[in-house]
C-alpha cells in the first residue's frame, strides 16, 4: 500500500467514525486535500476494496472499512495516544468526588465511563455477581441499532454478559489491552461490534475494563480512556465495559 492510500484509508476511517455514512470520493475531497483528482481517489478506493480493506454496502454508496481494514488501522496507523489533558482533569475530578462521597465504585465508574465515551458502560467485579450498566439509551440511538433485529440481539447478549466475562478474563494477561474487532469478538451475538478490554489487579481481586461498540468507534480515544482508568483504579475493585455498535 502506497503512502497516499494509507492517508486515504485513515481519512475514510476518520470520516466514517464521525458520520456513520459510507464515504465517497466527493466527501473526501471536501474534507481533505490529497492533491489528486476524484478519479484517482476512486481508483485508490477500488484498490483498497480489492485488497479487502474496504467494503461497499450498496452499489451507489461510498465505502466503509472491513474488519481487516480496521485491524490494519489499529495495528499500523492508529499509534498510541494519551488521553487529552482536559479529559484527564475531568476524570480525576469526578473520580476524586466519587471516592470522597464513598459511593459504590463499580456503579459510579460505569456511569462516568458512559458519559465520557458516549456508549454503553458496564462495571462490576468478575465472579462476584456485581454488574452495573449505563448508556443503553445512547446505544439504541446509534444508527447501527435502528433495526429491531440488531437491537434485540444486543439486548439479549447483554442480559447474559456476566456469564461470559470469566472466559474473556482467562485469555487476558495483567497489564494487557486487547482490541477485538467484529468477528474476533469473543462474545457471541455482538460480532457486529468491536471491544477493547484491559484487566487489572486490585487488592480485592482481578478487575476488567472494556469498551464495546460500533466498529466505527474512536479506537484511539477509547483505548487511552481505558488505560487511564486502569491506572487510576488499579488499587480499587472493578470490572468496566463500554459498548459501541458497527455500521454497515
Amino acid at each position: 500500500m502506497i503512502d497516499r492510500q494509507k492517508q486515504l484509508f485513515s481519512a475514510i476511517v476518520e470520516l466514517y467514525t464521525k458520520t456513520a455514512v459510507p464515504v465517497g470520493s466527493q466527501a473526501l475531497l471536501e474534507h481533505y486535500d490529497f492533491g489528486v483528482s476524484s478519479a484517482t481517489l476512486r481508483n485508490d478506493m477500488a484498490s483498497l476494496e480489492e485488497a479487502g480493506y474496504l467494503y461497499q454496502p450498496h452499489v451507489s454508496a461510498g465505502r466503509i472499512p472491513t474488519d481487516l481494514g480496521y485491524r490494519m488501522y489499529v495495528e499500523e496507523m492508529m499509534g498510541d495516544t494519551d488521553l487529552s489533558r482536559e479529559d484527564q482533569r475531568r476524570l480525576q475530578k469526578e473520580l476524586l468526588m466519587m471516592k470522597a462521597k464513598n459511593t459504590r465504585l463499580s456503579r459510579s465508574t460505569a456511569k462516568l465511563l458512559s458519559a465520557f465515551s458516549g456508549n454503553l458502560a458496564v462495571s462490576g467485579m468478575v465472579g462476584k455477581d456485581e454488574l452495573y450498566d449505563f448508556g443503553m439509551r445512547e446505544m439504541i440511538e446509534k444508527p447501527e441499532f435502528q433495526e429491531i433485529d440488531e437491537l434485540c440481539r444486543l439486548v439479549e447478549t447483554l442480559d447474559t454478559l456476566d456469564e461470559k466475562l470469566d472466559g474473556i478474563m482467562l485469555t487476558l494477561k495483567d497489564g494487557e489491552t486487547r482490541i477485538f474487532i467484529g468477528n474476533e469478538n469473543p462474545i457471541t451475538g455482538i460480532d457486529n461490534c468491536s471491544m477493547i478490554v484491559a484487566p487489572y489487579q486490585t487488592d480485592e481481586g482481578r478487575g476488567m475494563l472494556a469498551i464495546i461498540g460500533p466498529k466505527r468507534m474512536d479506537y484511539a480515544k477509547n483505548k487511552s480512556l481505558i488505560e487511564y482508568m486502569r491506572k487510576f483504579l488499579g488499587t480499587s475493585m472493578g470490572v468496566m465495559i463500554i459498548f459501541i455498535p458497527q455500521v454497515w
